[in-house]
Order: structure tokens, then sequence, then C-alpha cells
């Protein structure tokens, strides 16, 4: 019986012990994606004045030392992606989409340009999103409003044009939207939010 249970201990350990290995792994494999996402970003920015993405977003540093990369505590996944006033021109590749688990994405007050690539949809854990005062252009695409747990969204000062999306108001956690000092035509419709609690 004694024989039995040591047995049965050690199975429990080398199972425990396999648990961690996979987890160890698959938050490797996770971390590897996310800093891909990041090194395209990289790779798509022209200007750097401050010299800050190119020197400190290398392969040698671990991702969540990067400077304005920032990531959860439980998960250690990418968070907070906080790249404002860096002067960086640019644009935003496709892969940035793989950031699964970004709830908060600024990049406002930078020369970004182009058109928002419409893999930024899969950002589902997106809170907060501020992308103002930069040169983004065509028009404001209604994958946004796929984006259920966004609160804050912020376009101003871009290049954007045509109508708003309905769908951007039909967001339940909606609670700032900025999209002033665009080319859009239509009504600022605040008759979309009768739920939400818009701050001025």
């Amino acid at each position: 019986m004694e024989r039995v249970t040591w047995f049965f201990l050690i199975y429990l350990i080398c199972c425990e012990v396999a648990s961690c290995l996979t987890t160890a792994a698959q938050t490797n494999l996770n971390i590897t994606t996310e800093r891909s996402a990041l090194l395209a970003l990289k790779a798509c920015i022209t200007n750097d004045p401050r010299n800050i993405v190119f020197t400190n977003w290398s392969t040698t540093t671990p991702v969540c030392n990067w400077v304005g990369v920032t990531c959860g505590e439980r998960h250690h996944r990418v968070a907070d992606l906080n790249l404002s006033y860096f002067g960086l021109t640019g644009t935003i590749p496709p892969e940035l989409g793989n950031l699964s688990f970004l709830i908060n994405m600024d990049f406002s007050n930078n020369s970004f340009h182009g058109i928002l690539p419409q893999e930024l949809a899969h950002l589902r854990r997106l809170k907060f999103i501020s992308l103002g005062n930069n040169k983004f252009m065509s028009v404001i695409l209604s994958w946004f409003g796929s984006l259920f747990k966004l609160q804050v969204f912020s376009l101003f000062g871009n290049q954007f044009s045509g109508s708003i999306p309905a769908t951007i108001f039909n967001l339940s956690a909606l609670q700032k939207i900025d999209l002033r000092d665009n080319q859009l035509s239509g009504t600022y419709k605040l008759m979309y939010l009768p739920t939400n609690y818009l701050k001025p």
C-alpha cells in the first residue's frame, strides 16, 4: 500500500512539473508572438528623433522592459503600449493585431500616417485607444464597433474623412469619444449614446 502511495505521489509531481513546463512554453510562445508584432511596428517607423524605439526595442532586452511597453502582472503579456509624444513617424503594421492582451494603446502626438489595418479589430480587450494628433487618413472603419470593451475612443486631429459609422456609438462601455479636427461629414450624433456617460 505504501509503495502504491509513493508511486501516486511521484505521478502527481510529474504531472505538476509537466503542467508548469507547458505553461512556461506557452507563455514564451505568446511573448515571442508579441515581440514579433512590436518589432514589425519598429520596422515601420521611419523616424525616431529621440532614438527611443530604435535603440531600446532590442531582441536582447525582455519585451516587458521596452520603453513604452507595460506587461500585465498575471499573464506577463503586453497590456499597455504608450508611444505618445515620442515624435515618431511611420505606419501601423497589421501584426499589431496580435497583441491580444492589449488594454491601452496611445500613439497620440506623433506623425504616424496611412490607413489603420483591419487586424486591429482583433484587439478585443482594448479599453483605451488614442491616436490623436497624427496624420492617419481614410474613413473611420466600422470594425471599430467590434471593440466592445472600448471606453475611450480618440482620433482627433487626423485626416479621417467620410461619415462616422453608427456602430461606434453603439459601444455600451464607451465613456469618451473625440473625433474633432478631421474631415468627417454628417452630424456628430450623440443621440446614439443614450446609455453612456460622455465626458466633454
